[in-house]
């Protein structure tokens, strides 16, 4: 077992989750792989069985009944993690928008910088690091971003970045039973639950590429939990119910 697991979580993926998985291995760092897969009907989960040959001890798959939305397909590969007693976590993307080359550099990040936990940031210090989306996009993500700064007050600047190194600790730390949030506002309040209780958080400059195969995930009922859902941390956060 290496020290570092990444999570994937997967549904109807079959265009990326082999390639993905294979990019993830050709690092110069040794990883693990954990897949959760929410019943893919396209048969996500049958390509990932057939590559677990290939890589014995290395790939992982957890099978969800249900689509239960992104954060708890995050919390129960959390949860895994931690019972395996890896030292790292990161989650990632299964279409590319994600680099696997900058795995490793989150990774260092933690390991050799002693962040608690580090960002894999499209915006920081003014810059825009994003492509193949159109500017409406473009506009409603930074502004998400800024919007979510200003409320919570957190001193980051991709407030909703999806591409994380966690230590162990740091999730052994914040309760996962109380996480609230499924979709888009889980990004937040991971973050902000991690900052209340004073871990050491790093934004590392990466570049975000908009997936070219496979359907996007995100939804309208996703980004109004990420603007109303806010107000709401906020308020758990002044009464410490972290």
């Amino acid at each position: 077992m290496n020290n570092t697991l990444v999570i994937i979580p997967t549904y109807n993926e079959k265009e990326n989750v082999e390639r993905i998985i294979k990019a993830t291995f050709l690092q110069k760092k040794a990883f693990d792989i954990l897949i959760v897969d929410d019943s893919s009907p396209d048969g996500t989960a049958k390509i990932v069985v057939e590559l677990q040959k290939e890589f014995p001890e290395r790939l992982f798959i957890e099978n969800r009944k249900e689509k239960e939305g992104l954060g708890a397909a995050y919390i129960h590969g959390f949860k895994w993690a931690i019972r395996k007693k890896y030292d790292y976590i990161i989650e990632m993307d299964a279409d590319f928008s994600h680099n696997p080359k900058d795995l490793v550099r989150l990774y260092e990040t933690c390991k050799e910088e002693k962040a608690d936990m580090s960002i894999g940031s499209r915006y920081i210090k003014g810059k825009i690091n994003v492509v193949n989306w159109d500017f409406k996009r473009i506009v409603l993500s930074v502004l998400a971003s800024k919007y979510v700064r200003f409320i919570t007050r957190m001193p980051i600047y991709d407030t909703t970045a999806g591409f994380v190194c966690y230590t162990r600790k740091v999730l052994e730390t914040i309760n996962l039973e109380n996480i609230h949030f499924v979709g888009y506002a889980f990004q937040i309040e991971m973050k902000f639950k991690a900052w209340k209780h004073g871990f050491k958080i790093k934004e590392v400059e990466i570049v975000f590429t908009d997936r070219i195969a496979g359907e996007s995930k995100m939804s309208g009922s996703i980004i109004s939990e990420a603007i109303f859902g806010v107000i709401k941390m906020k308020l758990k956060g002044i009464t410490k119910q972290t």
